[in-house]
């Protein structure tokens, strides 16, 4: 959360000042246009600035009245304390141009990350607060984690789930929170079955499936290595028909019996999810890697691969290209 020490603008650097006003200027100016398509869309939350100018490189978030800002590099040439504040300092200008208070601000850092690191809890606040898309309900952790549990870029792509999930035994492999387990059961799937490795993902998915009126052994939520599951799927001959894989780039976790890059590995993910995809069957296959090379020679023989990825990007991401989405089908 912002420092509610900084509420005076006295003795700060011309650069600072300077950018103060840019900054200021551009919130305004996107929230004034997204907050109209919003209104007509019935969305809640939605993303307003994304790096637009080089020197803010800030992703800013509307949650509902919540604002969640993650700053995405480090300049390298202020020390630990200056950074700090000037990365409130450009948090508490966010605020201010949407005329929201400092405890309704959340400031994250994104720094870059090697290989060998995983992201971990950040903080013990626990400032959960339950949004709406889509007519659903949805639990987002503004404090504890660098993604607050709902990723905005996928919104079109949740969508696009509810409407081909009438009678559909669904899989949501890499679950995460659960969101389009939720999306699928509201429109109107036989069932839902979410994997994530994650204990605390798979308890916050129950939570969101169960926040809209899905309960029992219809939609289960099972804390599981997705590459585990997928072997004793096979063996024990289960089908379904739509499939949403939606890995990480990377993992590591000491949980798994391997480590996951999904550049060298989805064509083997893509392989073990078609094998227990029925006939007719549909895998949603989506990755945010930005250098994503999908291994069309590899996979030809096996399915039939349609890129949707510009079907899926929403209206307050149409800047950025912040994933890759595919309709994968039996040949």
């Amino acid at each position: 959360m912002v420092s509610d020490q900084l509420t005076s603008e006295e003795h700060l650097p011309e650069k600072w000042v300077e950018q103060q006003t840019i900054f200021m200027n551009r919130i305004k100016k996107r929230h004034a246009h997204l907050r109209k398509w919003a209104k007509r869309s019935g969305v809640q939350c939605f993303r307003i600035y994304d790096r637009d100018i080089p020197e803010l490189p800030f992703t800013v978030d509307l949650y509902d009245k919540y604002l969640h800002i993650t700053e995405i590099l480090r300049f390298n040439e202020m020390d630990d304390d200056e950074h700090d504040r000037w990365t409130n300092l450009m948090a508490y200008t966010a605020g201010r141009a949407l005329g929201l208070p400092i405890e309704y601000i959340f400031v994250k850092y994104r720094r870059r990350q090697k290989k060998s690191e995983q992201y971990e809890r950040i903080s013990q606040e626990g400032t959960i607060h339950v949004v709406q898309e889509g007519g659903l309900q949805f639990e987002v952790n503004l404090s504890d984690y660098l993604d607050t549990g709902l990723f905005l870029d996928h919104r079109v792509t949740r969508q696009m789930v509810g409407d081909i999930a009438l009678h559909a035994r669904m899989l949501n492999l890499f679950s995460y929170t659960g969101s389009f387990s939720v999306y699928a059961a509201a429109g109107g799937a036989q069932s839902t079955l979410s994997i994530d490795l994650s204990n605390t993902y798979t308890a916050w998915a129950q939570r969101n499936l169960e926040q809209n009126g899905f309960f029992g052994e219809t939609h289960q939520c099972v804390a599981m290595d997705v590459f585990q599951f997928l072997h004793k799927a096979q063996k024990d001959g289960r089908q379904f028909d739509l499939i949403v894989l939606d890995p990480p780039t990377f993992s590591n976790s000491k949980k798994m019996d391997r480590v996951l890059d999904i550049q060298r590995d989805h064509p083997e993910l893509i392989r073990k999810a078609l094998a227990i995809l029925a006939k007719n069957g549909i895998i949603l296959f989506s990755n945010n890697f930005k250098k994503f090379k999908l291994a069309e020679k590899d996979l030809a023989s096996s399915c039939t691969i349609k890129e949707i990825t510009n079907q899926t990007i929403p209206e307050d991401f149409q800047k950025k290209r912040p994933h890759r989405s595919y309709i994968i089908q039996h040949r």
